[in-house]
């Protein structure tokens, strides 16, 4: 297959450097990104300690990445996860994907720790290993600063903050001061190896089998993106004209999960952004941006998006724009997961009011928030309680805290509630890494049919949509908000596949594709962990248990009985057993026979 470059591996203990041929084998059966990074670490992270020098982090691209289409300035990082103990990645858009590419390499392993703090220096076949002594205890900001001056604003940087350094198991690692990736704690694992930073600069071109119709294709993609009847309206709020949705519809996070609707919703909302709003930032390759800029309640620019302002906004009760602007600015500049830190907080504020700890937080007090965010970016005073999520949180302080303490296979819930939406609890629940939203975002669909089903139509469009986003996007590796925000059609990517890779591949092609990526990381969870199985797979007693008290849903639960035979259901489709594992059969039909003696 064409379209593609190599392997780099570096080895920060020895300081080897080795760039390695993808097979063909690879490419056809696992696409690149997410797949290429599942494959990997299944054959290499064997029972390792997340945080030890044995464990491995990859930088992953795939065929779509760089090229001139649109939103293709995506790249995965994974890893296993010190957070939830399973597979771990994250999307990040960022320059370093295009210059990765320029400079060759569509996927680099680092293995090893460094003696000292360190950076990498990627220069299309030069491959350095440099000292980052002078970087290290730097936040985000200061060091994309440092890094820029001294390899240019047009460098590929991704780098890592003091939450990182410091091993908080939801820290994650930043680029262009606003871009995240890799919510599992793969800051801390970039720590973990004393690696501050990578810095990518390539000068090639990147490759494709039919450059003059990938060219034809993209201008045609980019044309019709902004024709779209959604695109004017989208450039004005981006992600967040979720909010107002959320809230209408009794899914926004409020006070910890406990309810879906927030009183002080106006104050807020996506209309409130419009009138601050003095910038807009995206990843490159993008001509639909979704980061918007406005100023903090400090006067400082910082950028929002739907999730960090339902999680750091009503989760904890919070009401202002601009204050929630401060605490996502200071999340970036320590590198800490915002979606985790907003739950976190929710769940220490919740903690407070209950009077499991002693600490004064109450619902809204942006000053103890700020105090906080430092105490968890330093895993110090009462951020040290949560400086492991959530999860291990509730174990430690027990009183029945695991009832509120919101998070799937330890993994903090991204911002939907879902007392009233199964569906969507189900996707939380059988996401690949833990309860993000990214791998099957089946809420807009659910609410528009039946909201209440609980019918196997719904688990269908659930799989439907996770072999969609999780498989394909994750892998292609582009950005699904074309797609799922201005409606792009999907004909188009086995067409930008072809014109790249010189395959012509059909989408039922790229399901097979993309359930073999996902039996892979189940069998890679019930390898790494001898106790998964179906009991990983629920979301919390909260959405069970406590019914919201207002809004449009009020009164509404999650039914226990009939999530589960949702789950099976699942199970069935996927072709896994019923407590969730892969099924022989399945696993020979993917072409996964190697898996099935690991995991019994």
């Amino acid at each position: 297959m064409k379209g593609y470059g190599k392997l780099l591996r570096v080895n920060l203990s020895s300081g080897k450097v080795s760039k390695e041929g993808i097979s063909d084998t690879m490419k056809g059966d696992f696409l690149g990104g997410r797949g290429f990074a599942i494959k990997l670490l299944w054959d290499e992270v064997r029972h390792v300690d997340p945080l030890s020098e044995k464990n491995k982090i990859l930088f992953a691209t795939g065929p779509l990445t760089g090229q001139l289409l649109p939103s293709s300035g995506k790249m995965v990082i994974a890893s296993k996860s010190p957070l939830t103990g399973g597979y771990g990645d994250g999307n990040i858009g960022t320059m370093a994907s295009l210059h990765l590419r320029k400079a060759g390499y569509d996927v680099m392993v680092v293995e090893g720790k460094s003696q000292n703090p360190s950076y990498l220096l990627i220069e299309n076949e030069s491959v350095q290993i440099l000292d980052g002594s002078d970087l290290w205890g730097k936040n985000t900001f200061e060091a994309q600063d440092l890094l820029e001056k001294k390899y240019g604003k047009n460098s590929g940087i991704l780098l890592i903050g003091p939450a990182g350094e410091n091993g908080i198991r939801f820290s994650v690692v930043m680029s262009q001061k606003g871009r995240a990736g890799g919510r599992p704690g793969l800051g801390a694992v970039m720590g973990s190896k004393n690696l501050k930073a990578v810095v990518v600069k390539g000068t090639g071109s990147i490759p494709a089998a039919d450059e003059a119709k990938l060219k034809e294709l993209g201008r045609k993609g980019y044309d019709e993106i902004k024709r779209k009847e959604s695109y004017e309206f989208w450039m004005r709020q981006g992600t967040m004209q979720a909010f107002d949705w959320c809230n209408e519809n009794g899914c926004l996070p409020t006070y910890n999960f406990r309810e879906g609707a927030f009183e002080f919703s106006k104050e807020m909302d996506g209309f409130v952004l419009e009138k601050l709003h003095t910038d807009r930032k995206g990843c490159p390759m993008c001509n639909m941006q979704c980061g918007h800029v406005i100023k903090d309640s400090s006067d400082q620019r910082a950028e929002l998006d739907y999730e960090n302002v339902g999680m750091l906004g009503p989760n904890i009760g919070l009401r202002s724009l601009p204050e929630v602007a401060l605490l996502n600015r200071m999340a970036d500049e320590w590198g800490l997961d915002t979606i985790s830190l907003g739950s976190c907080i929710g769940f220490l504020m919740e903690c407070s009011e209950k009077g499991l700890i002693p600490e004064k937080i109450g619902w809204g007090d942006v000053e103890s928030v700020q105090k906080l965010i430092v105490d968890v970016g330093k895993g110090e005073g009462l951020g040290k309680l949560v400086s492991h999520g959530v999860r291990a949180a509730a174990e430690t302080l027990g009183n029945e805290s695991h009832r509120w303490a919101m998070h799937v296979k330890g993994l903090e819930i991204s911002a939907y509630n879902c007392h009233a939406c199964p569906g969507m609890a189900l996707s939380f629940g059988t996401s690949p890494i833990g309860a993000s939203h990214k791998d099957a975002w089946i809420i807009a669909w659910e609410i528009s049919t039946d909201r209440l089903s609980y019918d196997k139509e719904k688990v269908q469009k659930l799989i439907e949509f996770q072999r969609i986003r999780g498989g394909f996007f994750e892998s292609a590796t582009v950005c699904r908000f074309p797609w799922v925000e201005v409606n792009l059609g999907l004909d188009a990517y086995p067409e930008y596949l072809e014109a790249i890779t010189g395959s012509r591949m059909s989408w039922e092609d790229l399901y097979k594709i993309g359930d073999r990526i996902y039996h892979l990381i189940r069998a890679y969870w019930k390898r790494e962990n001898p106790q998964f199985g179906r009991g990983w797979d629920y979301p919390p007693d909260r959405w069970f248990e406590e019914p919201q008290t207002s809004g449009k849903v009020k009164g509404v639960k999650v039914d226990r009985e009939k999530y589960d035979r949702m789950l099976s259901w699942y199970y069935e489709l996927r072709g896994w057993d019923r407590n969730g594992i892969p099924l022989k059969e399945t696993l020979e039909d993917h072409g996964l026979e190697e898996v099935i003696r690991e995991i019994g």
